[in-house]
């Protein structure tokens, strides 16, 4: 198998205050899910104004998150994802630091729980075939930190070659899919 492209490592807590923004962050994952599009179509998938993605979408491109593919002009233009992931790194020393990473996982939970409501709030509308697909798993595993990190790693591997910004040997039939996975030490209350 080739290899793939790595995610961008994000280290700069101004970057990540970009990252941590609700709309910015779910510009920069519509983006990354279904390809270039114009700030009226992103409005239309992010519950936004043409206007104010627009605006937003200007914001990521200064920190090289998305590109203006050219053409159009306007609201017309056509944005695409410059990454294909995030890494945000190992919590970092630094509190001003580690406090931007959380931020930036804050804004990706909160997607990902919109979306996962999404999905059960009409899973009714959905084609059976879709309808059957769709999975929510949890379990209790038992590990060292060593597997832990050795089985989030083996997940990655499994799963980047889907990555829609990555691959490009999609069937026609073929339609984004959100995957999250979690993972991490059972703390009690």
């Amino acid at each position: 198998m080739a290899e793939l492209p790595p995610r961008r490592k994000v280290r700069d807590v101004e970057i990540m205050g970009a990252l941590a923004h609700p709309l910015r962050a779910a510009l920069l994952r519509y983006l990354m899910a279904v390809g270039a599009r114009t700030a009226s179509e992103c409005a239309d998938a992010v519950g936004s104004t043409a206007s104010n993605c627009s605006w937003h979408l200007r914001q990521l491109a200064k920190y090289g998150l998305v590109e203006s593919t050219g053409g159009g002009d306007g609201r017309q233009r056509p944005w695409q994802a410059t990454v294909v992931g995030i890494d945000l790194g190992e919590f970092d020393d630094d509190p001003a630091t580690r406090a931007a990473q959380l931020a930036v996982f804050g804004t990706a939970l909160g997607e990902e729980q919109k979306l996962t409501q999404r999905f059960l709030e009409r899973v009714d509308e959905l084609d059976p075939d879709w309808r059957r697909t769709g999975t929510i798993n949890t379990y209790v595993l038992t590990l060292t930190a060593a597997e832990l990190a050795a089985l989030a790693d083996q997940i990655d591997q499994l799963i980047r070659p889907y990555v829609s910004t990555i691959r490009d040997d999609a069937p026609p039939d073929a339609r984004p899919v959100h995957a999250g996975f979690r993972a991490f030490l059972r703390l009690e209350r």
